[in-house]
């Protein structure tokens, strides 16, 4: 089985809603909504490849001393797409720029306690109830 090695943030806003995109056609779960972030490439730090994926998707700068690190998320989707989904997840309350959706389709600002009310994807779920209990 394929270990893929993901990373993801939760950019909280003043107002403690987090900020969510929906995966574009054409990819893997398109339509679903989840947290932004990306694949850690060869050689890149978690922190380095969030960095990263933000400018990549949103337009925005974040800096590593500004991520705290919330969680490890562990999921498979052996059956689905053949790998299994190790992804490190940091809450973020501090960047630069205004977030748009460069790559997504959409993005939106939820309270984690009404995030169910997008479709997001599974693995997501867990970390989903994380934030309730944090936020």
């Amino acid at each position: 089985m394929t270990i893929l090695l993901v990373v993801a943030a939760a950019l909280v806003n003043p107002d403690n809603e987090v900020l969510l995109a929906q995966r574009p056609e054409g990819k893997r779960l398109a339509g679903k909504w989840e947290f932004p972030g990306g694949k850690v490439e060869s050689g890149e730090t978690p922190e380095a490849a969030l960095a990263r994926e933000l400018q990549e998707e949103l337009g925005i700068d974040v800096v590593p001393a500004d991520m705290e690190p919330f969680w490890f998320l562990s999921h498979d989707y052996s059956q689905e797409f053949g790998f299994h989904l190790l992804m490190p997840v940091y809450v973020c309350r501090t960047w630069q720029g205004t977030p748009h959706p460069k790559e997504h389709t959409a993005i939106a600002w939820k309270r984690p306690q009404h995030m169910h009310e997008l479709p997001m994807i599974e693995a997501d779920a867990e970390l989903i109830e994380r934030l309730k209990h944090q936020l």
